[in-house]
């Protein structure tokens, strides 16, 4: 090969490399999901042992529950929600997110229906595992409607913060994303700090009453956040379920320090506190007798935008004297 062969073939290299770059950086492999979303790349998501592929960027949103409509709120993304679910289960939105929420229509009150959902022209679903399967929504069906469905069902703050993350590559807001991840972390860890050395406190989730008491049980994302804050699910050695019913027999044996109970529209927290006064055994504890209640709205205890929020809630509600 001649002199003059070689340096024109060197040039050719170097010119070609950054086109090569250019290309390979543009290109995502199945799993590998830091590239944003270009004309011959797709976002390949595991959402829970299921596999969720993104082609195009999101434009008709449904957030089905409030801690979903929330968290779209906090990463800036409420242009893109078309209508939300489970209002039912709220009782409205934090102050900081109150203007933003007020935009996104209402497609159900209650549960997301079948009919309100296929005909609303979503491409794009992010809710909560209670509106899928059994007399819920069935995905395979959404899909073939053109909706896909990225499922909200976070157990441990692990995956909390990777549908989170997930939500981020989606909709191209990646630093976005990890500043709220950032966010949480830091305020759930002050929190960690100021109880470090006490003593956990015992603590029953009252949803209902009735036959029995309706509570949380081990696997519930309910029973981390406590834990956070201080204190002991008294039924988190229940792991086969995330929501029982247990007797009232069983919750004064546990004999629980403090009473977390839901605040949602039926029956109202009065309602409930009442109802937990009246009973003839749960007002002989002691907790009861001294009214040590702490009241937190159902989306609050939610995987999503309020992790933070309520951890600091429930500490206070524990551990009131060293705010004081």
């Amino acid at each position: 090969m001649n002199k003059k062969k070689l340096v024109f073939l060197l040039c050719a290299f170097l010119i070609m490399m950054p086109l090569a770059a250019g290309c390979s950086g543009n290109a995502q492999r199945v799993g590998d999901n830091n590239a944003g979303i270009g004309e011959e790349t797709k976002l390949t998501f595991n959402n829970y042992g299921r596999e969720v592929v993104i082609e195009r960027l999101p434009q008709k949103v449904l957030t089905l529950g409030p801690n979903c409509s929330e968290l779209f709120v906090a990463l800036g993304l409420v242009d893109k929600v078309i209508g939300n679910s489970l209002d039912n289960h709220s009782r409205g939105p934090l102050p900081e997110y109150a203007a933003d929420y007020a935009k996104i229509p209402e497609l159900n009150y209650g549960n997301a229906t079948r009919e309100r959902v296929i005909g609303s022209g979503a491409d794009f679903i992010y809710g909560i595992d209670w509106e899928f399967g059994g007399d819920g929504l069935d995905i395979a069906e959404l899909q073939a409607y053109g909706i896909t469905v990225y499922m909200n069902k976070a157990a441990t703050f692990t995956e909390a913060y990777q549908e989170i993350s997930d939500l981020g590559k989606i909709f191209g807001i990646e630093d976005k994303a990890a500043a709220f991840i950032a966010d949480q972390q830091a305020r759930i860890a002050a929190v960690e700090k100021k109880v470090a050395g006490q003593e956990p406190l015992k603590v029953l989730v009252y949803d209902f009453g009735g036959e029995g008491v309706y509570t949380c049980g081990g696997t519930n994302f309910e029973t981390l956040l406590i834990e956070k804050a201080g204190g002991q699910n008294i039924f988190a050695d229940i792991t086969d379920k995330q929501w029982t019913m247990v007797s009232y027999e069983e919750v004064l044996q546990r004999n629980p320090d403090v009473i977390v109970v839901h605040d949602y529209d039926v029956p109202s927290l009065a309602e409930k506190i009442k109802a937990i006064k009246n009973d003839p055994g749960l007002s002989q504890l002691n907790c009861v007798k001294k009214e040590r209640f702490v009241p937190i709205t159902l989306e609050s205890v939610l995987p999503g935008p309020r992790m933070a929020y309520a951890v600091e809630l429930l500490v206070r509600g524990f551990y009131p004297e060293l705010f004081e």
